[in-house]
Parts: C-alpha cells; structure tokens; sequence
C-alpha cells in the first residue's frame, strides 16, 4: 500500500516526467568524459565507460572521479586491458579515489567479461549483475545508458527526487522505502522512449537541481509541476534527515623509519579488510590509546627499528564508519635493525607521488603520516 501522503497527491504520471527529463537532459547535463555525446542523447553511451565510471563514482564526488577516469581510460581502454594488468597497477592508477574493492572488483569484472563475454560487456540486465561488483543500481545503469533497456536504477539523488516529486515524507533509511522508490524508478523508465538519458537525468537533477538541504533550485526543476512537495511547500523536510553514522574509534600508530639512502620502510596490509592490499609503513593499530602512546609505538616498531623514536605529530581522519586518530612516528636510519634491511623500501618521491607516477599504491592517510614524519610538502 502507498503510504497516506502519496495518495493524497495528484495521480502519478510516470509517462510526463519521463517526457519532461528526456526534454531537459541534453540542455543542462554537464559535459563529464563518460558522456561521449550529449549532442545526440540518443546515442547509447560506450558500456565499458559506463561501468568504469559507475565504479568510481560510488561514494565519490564527481570532480574526485575526473581527472582518475581519464588516466584510467587511457591505459585500459577496454576490459581486455585491465584484464591483463597487475592488481599493483589498478591499484595506482585508482589512488585517491578510496574504497578500494572497487577497483579489485573492477578488475575482476574485466576478466569475467573476457572469460565469459568475449571481451564485451553483455546487454542483459542479469549478466551485468552477475559481474564483480555489478549490483541492481550499476547494472540497471549500464544496461539503460549503454543499451537502452528499461531498466530502473535507484541511488541516493535518485531516491531523494522521487521522494519530493511524491510528496512522501518516508525515512530513507528504510527498506520500505527502497522498495517504494525502486517501484517508481521502473514505472518510468518503462514510460520512457529512451530510459536511458531519463536515468541520467534523473541522477544529473538529484546532483545539480534537486538537492539536499533547505534550499534546493526548484525554479530551474524540470518536474516543478509535477512535483508534490513543492505544491505543499515541504521539499525541505523531504526526505527525513537520516541518523548520524556511528562511528568506531581507532588509535593508529604510523611508524616512519628511513634508511641511509632516504628510503621510507613500508609493508603491504592483507587482502581484506581495511584498505586492503594497500603499502602502509609499519601501522600499529588499536582500538583505544594506550596508556603510553611513545612506549607501545616503541615497542611494536622494535623488529625494524632498534633506536629512539622521535614523535612527529598526531592527526585525526574520519572514515565511514571509523574516527582515527594517527599518532605519526619517525626513526633515523642508524636505528635500522637487521631485519628491517630486508624489508621493502621505497623513495619518497616515488611513493608519494600523483597516480600514476606513485610506485604503491597507498592511502591518502598513511600518505600524510609519512609527508609529517618527513616534514615534505603536500606536493610530494
């Protein structure tokens, strides 16, 4: 049953908001480099594009994902060529950008569309699911834009229009809801002659016109007239505010030892977990501080480092679900054990560098804590 709200609005015309986003997409979507060509919409977008820019896309703001997409593109132009690459490369090339299973999903999706597509992503919604990574939302996208299915899809911008454009003050944190919106995304796209650019710009209006917040631009709003929550003025307080995140505490204690040539100690984090197959250098990691934050860090750096620590700062960081702080270490390279000789070291330079120039791939935290340790610029 739709909740009370909804039916107390207008009927739900499905058929006149497909018509007027498919009127209003190609005068106002901006030019970003995985919209090959605006000037004809009805063009499908290239499918490996699609889901290249999809991946990076989630949980990331557009102007993050520009200049990544590009250097991406440019050396996988296709599936088959991230397929063939090492994972230490993907990695590199997707610095910055965080949430790293992506681009391990990515890369396992390439190699599943060689293996089991010819090299060529399928058209079926199914198939694109079946990918790495691929869930309802990137393969509804992909199987609409690419191949003008229609196919529904549903994320946040997407979910906070249909909300607003009903009148439907539901809390958006609610499986209720999904269930709701995922209904009315398929009725429009099935209204659609061309489900694909409707899909885009339903996502392109949740990003530039119907916005979060107080204020969002309803007079430059396509679905103005269309729009529920705007005729009885409560677009501000739809949707419902969702809980805050909480978030777990972490102590981290980076220890930054350099040997005779300046080189940076580092190690590389397990397979799974947080930020995973990541460089790092020697990470001592808590749930609370310790008692002695300069003997515990002293104490866990002993294998590589024999001498004093010199404490170079502490920072703190905030994650989805985490709030860090990072206790930053350093050691001379006459502290250097035995031990730690053997262990992989690079530049600075190299490590710290912009993908893909930087030699590991590494988190943009653990990148601070060696550019405090070493006083380098922000640059490096």
């Amino acid at each position: 049953m739709a909740p009370a709200t909804a039916r107390r609005s207008a009927p739900f015309d499905a058929r006149a908001v497909a018509g007027a986003l498919e009127a209003w997409f190609p005068r106002a979507a901006r030019p970003l480099p995985w919209r090959t060509d605006l000037a004809t919409p009805s063009r499908p977008r290239d499918p490996w594009h699609c889901l290249v820019a999809e991946a990076m896309l989630q949980q990331t703001q557009v102007a993050r994902v520009l200049g990544p997409f590009a250097r991406f593109i440019a050396e996988f132009p296709t599936p088959a060529h991230l397929a063939r690459a090492e994972e230490r490369r993907v990695l590199a090339l997707w610095a910055g950008l965080g949430y790293y299973r992506r681009a391990r999903n990515l890369h396992a999706a390439a190699r599943a569309i060689v293996q089991h597509h010819a090299g060529r992503l399928p058209d079926d919604p199914a198939a694109l699911g079946a990918l790495p990574g691929v869930g309802r939302y990137t393969a509804g996208a992909i199987a609409s834009i690419a191949f003008n299915r229609p196919e529904p899809i549903l994320d946040g911008n997407v979910r906070r229009v249909l909300l607003r454009l009903r009148g439907v003050a539901m809390n958006p944190a609610n499986p209720a809801t999904d269930r709701w919106a995922w209904a009315r995304a398929a009725d429009i796209a099935r209204a659609a002659d061309r489900p694909g650019v409707v899909n885009e710009a339903l996502m392109e209006l949740g990003a530039t016109t119907c916005t979060p917040g107080p204020r969002p631009a309803c007079d430059a709003c396509p679905l103005a007239h269309l729009c529920a929550a705007r005729a009885a003025g409560t677009q501000a307080r739809i949707p419902r505010p969702k809980p805050a995140p909480t978030r777990s505490a972490l102590w981290l204690a980076c220890i930054i030892i350099t040997d005779r040539r300046g080189r940076v100690l580092i190690r590389q984090r397990p397979p799974s977990g947080l930020w995973a197959g990541l460089w790092q250098p020697p990470t001592l990691e808590l749930d609370a501080p310790p008692r002695d934050p300069h003997t515990a860090a002293a104490e866990f750096a002993r294998p590589w480092c024999a001498g004093p620590l010199r404490h170079a700062g502490t920072f703190s960081a905030l994650l989805t679900h985490r709030r860090l702080t990072v206790a930053v270490f350093a050691a001379s390279a006459a502290a250097c054990t035995r031990r730690a000789a053997a262990q992989h070291w690079a530049a600075p330079a190299e490590l710290l560098a912009p993908a893909p120039e930087a030699s590991h791939a590494m988190s943009n935290l653990h990148k601070r804590a060696v550019r405090l340790a070493l006083t380098l610029p922000d640059r490096l």
